[in-house]
């Protein structure tokens, strides 16, 4: 239990529903969903849609998204992957002879067909109980009226902005600047956009005047992107990877997601005593930032596009997570392994809804970068990804750039099970940190003895890119062993991620917990 004297949050408990989302609007649409008779897939969708207008900077219609869905308790978990391909043209072996060796973040080249609208379409009408029309109403209705910027969404723009190119600045920028906390921003072109979806489903976004619109803005901007590509989407179902810790399994979406990476981390972590460690302190850091370096190695040399994935079995194996724990040395940090040459970053929105017949929903929706390639389309204002920027241009790679293929993605929903149920769905927020924070998330609880809420609040740190990333929760001293060891320590600017989690209790009871580090709140009835 918590101690009540100092700053924190209490577990949110219900029996009927629960909905935990980074934005309260998008918690309590969702809730009102669950409340008016729809499913946990129709307020999943109805909340991470309208976290577009709450948090453009991070997700939104020109995105991806990933889900694990159970129908019900006894039914099988399945994965949805509403990720968008490259355009058919695109190729690594033109940007190799442009001298680049990595693909350009904020351009046409990054911008990979949006999979999410699709995505959202087929969960719809798969697993949904209500039309798309009423869960696409409380974000149509958003988009027009606007909404009230939150503090860590006003921090973010504006830290972003700039960022924003051409047309985006006009839908994005208030009167050429970021909004501020309380300021209200709209999008009513977006609106028009979601009103063609609801009448039209997916062919209001793939074909007609909203994909002719994105065409023609890719186009402009120099992307070889057609309307065939866009019609060409397709979301695929699949089977969830698992791994078990402690007795505990967790379940993660395949590739192309880096899922693969977090059950690689737990795995190693078996091999050390996690338990017997100040949970705060610099060895338990230690330990996982060199568990870290091996499994984001691993992710580099392995993840892709599902097609061109042939070694997840050997990255999955626990003969291969004794050989990586073996070269960790207890005593000193390692050099990072292989540099990623793929761009990474560290944000996206995150959902998570259990209905009162315990369907169980856990979604992750992004744009990639902050406000993604910084480009929108001119008359609608969606906004592009830039998730392309997750291909390597490194010839022969299973990641390497090609038309019609998908990228290695950062964004990873999960669930836990215990005795043959599930548990809990969850996800972490982050970019590259989400394997590490869904191994983090699970150790805290099952090593520490630490609820939901309590594993979530709990300081993190994130060894990236040959920084070792240190929240200030940590004591000074801890942050001065970790330099001793050889890591180079920083306290960054922002927080690392966020959380949402949903605790499905045998006695009925549902266990809501929500991230601090964002502006949302877990909600129930």
């Amino acid at each position: 239990m918590r101690d009540f004297h100092l700053p924190g949050r209490s577990a949110v408990f219900a029996t009927n529903g629960m909905c935990a989302t980074s934005h309260p609007l998008a918690t309590a649409t969702a809730l009102e969903i669950l409340k008016s008779g729809g499913n946990a897939v129709d307020a999943a969708i109805a909340g991470a849609v309208l976290l577009g207008i709450c948090e453009p900077q991070m997700t939104g219609l020109g995105g991806d998204m990933f889900a694990l869905i159970q129908k019900n308790p006894s039914a099988d978990v399945v994965s949805l992957n509403g990720s968008g391909r490259a355009p058919k043209a695109a190729n690594a072996a033109g940007l190799r002879s442009q001298g680049l060796s990595a693909v350009p973040i904020h351009s046409s080249d990054a911008i990979t067909v949006p999979g999410a609208v699709d995505g959202f379409c087929r969960m719809s009408k798969d697993f949904g109980s209500l039309g798309l029309g009423e869960v696409l109403a409380p974000a149509t209705h958003y988009a027009r009226a606007g909404v009230p910027v939150a503090p860590k969404a006003a921090f973010d723009w504006e830290e972003s902005a700039a960022l924003l190119q051409g047309t985006a600045r006009d839908k994005y920028l208030i009167s050429g600047a970021a909004p501020k906390v309380g300021q209200i921003f709209a999008s009513p072109t977006q609106a028009d956009a979601l009103d063609l979806i609801a009448s039209d489903g997916r062919d209001g976004f793939y074909s007609g005047a909203v994909a002719e619109d994105m065409v023609a803005s890719l186009q402009a901007a120099g992307g070889s992107h057609t309307m065939e590509d866009f019609l060409a989407t397709n979301a695929t179902y699949g089977t969830p990877l698992r791994s078990s810790y402690q007795g505990v399994e967790m379940l993660e979406h395949p590739a192309n997601g880096q899922g693969a990476t977090a059950l690689l981390m737990l795995n190693m972590m078996a091999h050390f005593d996690i338990a017997s460690m100040d949970p705060f302190g610099a060895e338990r850091a230690h330990i996982e930032a060199e568990i870290a370096k091996l499994a984001y190695d691993a992710r580099n040399r392995f993840i892709a596009d599902a097609d061109y994935t042939t070694r997840m079995a050997h990255m999955l194996a626990p003969e291969t997570a004794a050989s990586l724990a073996n070269l960790i040395d207890p005593a000193r940090a390692m050099s990072d392994p292989s540099a990623l040459s793929e761009a990474v970053h560290k944000d996206t929105i995150y959902i998570t809804v259990v209905d009162k017949n315990r369907m169980a929903v856990s979604l992750i929706y992004s744009i990639f970068h902050s406000f993604g390639s910084g480009i929108a389309s001119d008359k609608y204002g969606i906004l592009f990804q830039n998730r392309g920027a997750g291909f390597t241009l490194e010839q022969g790679h299973p990641n390497e750039l090609a038309g019609g293929k998908r990228p290695m993605h950062t964004i990873i929903p999960g669930m836990l099970a215990e005795d043959g149920r599930i548990s809990m769905p969850f996800g972490v927020m982050g970019g590259a940190y989400q394997p590490n924070g869904h191994a983090r998330f699970l150790s805290n609880m099952v090593d520490f003895g630490m609820d939901n809420q309590t594993a979530i609040d709990a300081p993190r740190c994130f060894s990236d890119n040959g920084l070792m990333k240190v929240e200030r929760g940590y004591a000074l001293e801890v942050r001065q062993s970790l330099s001793d060891l050889g890591h180079k320590v920083e306290v960054p600017e922002n927080p690392i991620g966020g959380a949402q989690a949903i605790l499905i209790g045998t006695d009925g009871v549902l266990k809501g917990a929500s991230d601090p580090r964002k502006d949302g709140c877990a909600l129930g009835y």
